[in-house]
């Protein structure tokens, strides 16, 4: 079992420690919000722990988006107790023969889960539950699964019972029932947290905080991965859209910004030192000559990589200001244009929606077809593509065994002024399979984009001013 030190420089060090924690989970925390936190500490009660959890957050979160993250490390830096809470809690209720009685012991559940001020109780038989439910033998002893200690108990199968211990009256509007329920729900929810935070408790001071942290700790949103993000991280990924869009509209602007003072003309400083003795003191530039930067958008929208292509679609669509020009073309197996589907204002489920009724992007059957979605490109809109443009292909490149077309993409790259080519694949899996990454990337330039940080990183580099 692992034995959590003291910190090696008091509470002092355990904060730095605790902040560290949040920047490897992608929460911005600089030096004054970490002095900010050391100061909080000092003036509130150490043993009031919620008190404590409070103040740490106003001093080291920017964001509400954090605090997801920020409460699954306070459970692990600042644990509710250490070892067995089994001592200060009433023994679950039992048969005669000395088993848990699950029956008596999902009543005794409702009845807190319905009562107004059932939390300091159903924190303690979280506890005894994970311990006396939960708890297993692995190969490094006894070890504790949030899984098994709610496999049996099944709380949200206790809706019923709660809401009839709430005691709505007869005659309730279907609008108290239905803020019944929510509430309903939201307790059911806080003891499923209440148990998975004890089992990451247990398992922590087994096998460390930090390796707990990085399978326990709810990750932001924009460090999930495309391929795998659940449907809260995606939703979240779309609301801060907007964010991400002004994120990057900033960098082009500085970057247009330099490129407006041209590069060294060496000649011309060298020619003009000469009355310096040599000493080029004055730099002279050469005239920038900027151009319309033009973007057209390539897009692989089935269901493999939607959720990447759906946030990306979004993302450049906040970004057309930006460009004299965007043209957004989607494909399964045939490509279209959508261009005109992302309206100002216009919801991604609206946009998707008539993307997939009222444009030819499916011909066959439906599956991936990268090589006959670059011929038809270059056939129905080869023009698009020009020696202004920047070219973004989005998706995995998985043929389903079908002819790649690289000519098609070759010629499609020699026109263009640059072209890119984003993948949500992790690179060890390109060319594995149906793959054809590897063919692609000889073509042109492709960037692995798993995740929203990834992804923002590459296209503020990548995008022309």
């Amino acid at each position: 079992m692992i034995v959590t030190a003291p910190a090696p420089h008091g509470i002092g060090g355990h904060v730095a420690g605790f902040v560290g924690a949040l920047r490897a989970r992608g929460v911005p925390v600089g030096p004054s919000e970490t002095v900010d936190a050391g100061r909080v500490l000092t003036v509130l009660d150490l043993l009031d722990r919620e008190a404590v959890r409070e103040g740490l957050a106003c001093a080291l979160l920017r964001r509400p988006t954090h605090r997801a993250t920020f409460d699954g490390l306070f459970d692990l830096w600042f644990p509710v107790a250490v070892g067995d809470r089994s001592a200060d809690a009433p023994d679950l209720p039992r048969t005669p023969d000395g088993q848990v009685d699950l029956a008596a012991l999902r009543e005794q559940l409702a009845e807190m889960l319905a009562a107004e001020d059932g939390g300091e109780q159903l924190q303690m038989l979280a506890g005894q539950v994970v311990e006396q439910l939960g708890q297993y033998q692995s190969a490094r002893g006894p070890s504790f699964s949030a899984y098994q200690a709610l496999k049996d108990l099944a709380p949200q199968s206790l809706l019923s019972k709660i809401l009839a211990g709430l005691a709505l009256p007869p005659d309730a509007s279907e609008r108290d029932t239905e803020v019944a329920r929510r509430v309903a729900r939201e307790r059911i929810a806080g003891f499923r947290a209440s148990v998975e935070a004890e089992t990451n408790r247990r398992v922590a001071e087994q096998i460390g905080r930090e390796r707990v942290a990085t399978y326990g700790v709810a990750r932001q949103a924009e460090d999930a991965d495309f391929l795998r993000a659940s449907e809260r991280e995606l939703t979240e990924l779309r609301r801060g859209t907007q964010r991400l869009a002004r994120i990057l509209a900033s960098r082009l602007a500085v970057r247009r910004k330099r490129a407006r003072r041209g590069e060294i003309d060496l000649r011309k400083t060298l020619r003009a030192s000469m009355s310096t003795g040599g000493v080029p003191i004055d730099l002279v530039n050469r005239k920038p000559r900027p151009g319309r930067p033009e973007l057209v958008l390539l897009c692989d929208i089935s269901g493999s990589v939607a959720g990447f292509s759906n946030f990306t679609l979004l993302l450049v669509s906040a970004l057309r200001e930006q460009f004299s020009r965007v043209r957004i073309f989607a494909f399964v197996d045939r490509t279209d244009e959508v261009t005109s589907f992302f309206e100002p204002y216009a919801g991604l489920d609206d946009v998707m929606t008539r993307i997939f009724t009222e444009s030819r992007i499916i011909d066959s059957d439906g599956h991936s077809d990268y090589g006959y979605a670059l011929t038809s490109f270059a056939d129905n809109f080869g023009e698009a593509v020009t020696s202004r443009s920047s070219l973004l292909v989005l998706g995995d490149g998985r043929t389903n065994y079908r002819n790649p077309q690289l000519d098609t993409l070759r010629e499609l790259v020699g026109t263009a002024r640059h072209a890119h080519w984003l993948n949500p694949e992790p690179k060890n899996l390109w060319g594995t399979g149906d793959s054809a990454a590897h063919d692609y990337a000889s073509v042109i330039e492709m960037h692995e984009c798993r995740t929203a940080r990834q992804l923002t990183e590459v296209v503020s580099r990548l995008l022309p001013v």
